[in-house]
């Protein structure tokens, strides 16, 4: 049970105001990892109180040995598996589905974000809370403050879903304090536990945040030789609780110059790649608009509003109206860009969510794009736009109570101009996950005339079938957490039933007690050419049409122990290729760290295709070295530098970041771009940049 507090409570990591001597304690943790039938070794005290303004929470981490923690670094958002840390699960409706987790590691690096899909979370949320770690030879204590304004909730509710989760590298072990079965995250929203309220929590009352920024850019283009060109630019984001569980979202002229960029990879996929959004405006109870469908099958991307277009302003209204249903409504207007002869254009896409048996829903989505006032000119020379593309849709969201049956079942429609059939996709998928076993069946249809502007689709006109199966085994000695076989396939046809492409792969697995894991793994592709692709994405030549490719190949992948301070992560890939040629890829993850305050790191990729020509012999290398300075943990300072070969490209990208308050920063980021041979400078850019939040 939480109870209200006797007395202030100081967020400085040490216990001793008078409210945490009569909170109730949170104790007798179960083990996760590396087995789930028994107690929890390490020690974890947990205590919880509240006011009118704020949750409090103390969490005790007893060491289980003698030793330095493990930690990568002071920045927020760490890798679970890499540090030390204790995390917590919150479900403020007690569905089993959507919720909070915030925590720290043992360095006191912050962690936040918002929970979706039963337990799955997406920590590119960011908001105002407080925290503290302190640490001693026997223990670190994390002690935090959670405004009720942050976070949203139904009033009147006296129970919530809640989970505690700590890693301790020196032990290797998981635990929870609500048993989670080993198969699953800990963050599985399944398997909380209850937080039982005194009394309800406090409504939050008044909740109306404003975000502005102020900015100054700097830029010059070295190929076109113009600028420099100098751009202050002003914007605002605004925060306004229409209820304690309904938010209204509204930005003017925002900006996002700040967002980490791009990993750059070596693309020799057919088809186009996929880059996850970073930009705050669009993440929270984000799931409503971006989660319906599957990675490759995405009616809403919101990537696609201001590729390369300024945004002028916006809106999004998402949340609940009651435990059982959620609502989302998004509205954004882009600026026209006149060089391209490009619209103004808008976004619009509604969704509503409608909670079914225990953990299952059902929900419907409609996505607009329209380019306003626009009529094409058939006698210039510039690119058609559309005049509008439409989608709606319905999915069912299945997850049994004991989160061993998951599965979802999509329906979809597209609109454009000219009525055009066969512009519908079906897709569904049912998994089962127990201790030994994962069974997973999929099937997708993609019609040949669907189209997804505002979506990620990089597909259409197949009939694609993926199952997939594996087994874990779980030895009693002290080397090996488990290992087993896996077996996958996802065979391709055009609607008519002509097989198209196919790439089965049987692989073995294995993960050590220590965190490092094992993967081996055997494919077989076949590819039928359906358009014209060049197969080193060189311009170099494209594969003739309806011409067959087989080839078989050999992989691993390999995961050094976290523990260590230099961490290692290595995948080979060689075998056959395009036109009979070869392919041979070894990519590696470097990094040393000297924690809590220095991360060095290094991506490289090499890859060598051996072809007949005219394609011949091409090798690309990736290199992409990273340093983290993380000063505290609300200073930083990240170099990070890509040389994309295939791209004929070399990135240099400093950010310096400031959290001088709680979700108020100042950045300043600098930018180059090269050509490496000659190395020339491209495009220069500096952004400086102030955001400051102010709660109405």
């Amino acid at each position: 049970m939480i109870k209200r507090s006797s007395t202030p409570i100081i967020i400085d990591g040490v216990m001793d105001e008078g409210a945490w001597d009569e909170a109730d304690v949170a104790t007798d943790f179960y083990m996760v990892l590396p087995m789930d039938t028994s107690a929890a070794k390490v020690r974890t005290e947990i205590r919880m109180t509240y006011d009118d303004h704020n949750i409090y929470l103390i969490a005790t981490c007893y060491y289980a040995m003698p030793g330095p923690y493990f930690v990568e670094s002071l920045r927020r958002d760490f890798s679970f598996g890499k540090n030390d840390n204790f995390i917590y699960f919150m479900d403020p409706f007690d569905d089993q589905t959507n919720g909070y987790t915030f925590g720290a590691n043992a360095a006191g690096a912050q962690w936040d974000g918002i929970l979706y899909e039963g337990g799955k979370a997406d920590l590119s949320w960011d908001n105002k809370w407080v925290s503290e770690v302190r640490n001693d030879e026997e223990k670190y204590v994390f002690e935090m403050a959670l405004p009720f304004k942050t976070i949203r909730y139904k009033e009147g509710i006296l129970e919530w879903g809640i989970n505690f989760s700590r890693l301790d590298l020196r032990t290797t072990e998981k635990s929870a304090w609500a048993p989670v079965p080993r198969q699953f995250p800990t963050a599985s929203l399944a398997y909380t536990g209850t937080l039982v309220w005194d009394q309800p929590p406090p409504a939050p009352g008044t909740n109306v945040s404003v975000i502005p920024y102020v900015l100054g850019k700097t830029s010059r283009d070295y190929i076109t030789n113009t600028g420099p060109d100098y751009s202050p630019q002003i914007g605002a984001d605004a925060k306004i609780a229409i209820t304690s569980s309904l938010n209204l979202d509204l930005t003017i002229n925002p900006d996002f110059s700040q967002v980490d960029v791009d990993r750059q990879v070596t693309n020799l996929d057919r088809f186009e790649l996929f880059f996850p959004e970073r930009r705050q405006f669009f993440l929270e109870n984000g799931d409503l608009f971006g989660n319906y469908g599957y990675p490759t099958i995405r009616p809403f991307f919101s990537r696609r509003i201001g590729l390369g277009v300024p945004i002028r302003y916006g809106a999004r209204l998402s949340g609940r109206i009651n435990r059982n249903w959620r609502i989302g409504a998004m509205d954004m207007q882009t600026a026209p860009v006149e060089k391209l002869g490009l619209p103004a254009q808008n976004f619009a896409v509604m969704s509503i969510q409608r909670r079914v048996f225990s953990r299952s829903n059902i929900s419907l989505l409609m996505v607009n794009k329209e380019s306003i006032r626009y009529t094409p000119d058939p006698t210039d020379s510039l690119p058609d736009y559309s005049v509008y593309n439409r989608n709606i849709g319905m999915e069912y969201n299945l997850a049994s109570s004991n989160n061993l049956w998951t599965g979802k079942a999509l329906f979809l429609k597209s609109f454009s101009p000219g009525f055009k059939a066969d512009d519908m996709v079906q897709s569904a998928n049912l998994r089962y996950s127990s201790r030994n076993w994962t069974i997973e069946w999929q099937h997708d249809y993609v019609g040949k005339n669907f189209i997804s502007e505002a979506g990620y689709v990089p597909r259409n006109n197949f009939i694609r079938l993926s199952p997939k199966i594996s087994y874990n085994f779980f030895p009693t000695g002290e080397k090996i957490l488990s290992h087993g076989p896996s077996l996958e396939t996802n065979p391709a046809y055009k609607p008519n039933l002509e097989y198209t492409d196919n790439s089965t792969k049987i692989g073995y697995n294995i993960s050590f007690r220590t965190r490092s894991s094992l993967k081996m793994y055997r494919s077989q592709d076949f590819v039928k050419i359906l358009f014209k692709f060049d197969p080193t994405r060189s311009d170099k030549d494209s594969l003739d049409i309806n011409t067959v490719h087989r080839w078989s190949s050999w992989g691993t992948e390999f995961v050094s122990k976290p523990q260590s301070m230099f961490t290692y992560g290595i995948s080979t890939l060689y075998g056959g290729y395009y036109a009979g040629g070869s392919r041979f890829n070894v990519s590696a993850d470097l990094g040393y760290r000297f924690q809590p305050y220095v991360n060095l790191s290094m991506t490289t990729s090499y890859n060598n295709l051996q072809m007949p020509m005219p394609w011949g012999n091409t090798v690309f290398w990736l290199i992409g070295p990273r340093v983290d300075v993380t000063m505290t943990n609300k200073l930083y300072f990240t170099a990070f530098m890509q040389y994309n070969q295939q791209t004929d490209n070399i990135n240099l990208n400093t950010r310096f970041q400031w959290r001088f308050k709680p979700a108020s920063d100042l950045f300043i980021v600098y930018t180059d771009n090269y050509l490496p041979e000659p190395f020339n400078v491209k495009s220069r850019a500096l952004v400086v940049k102030f955001t400051y939040w102010i709660s109405l």
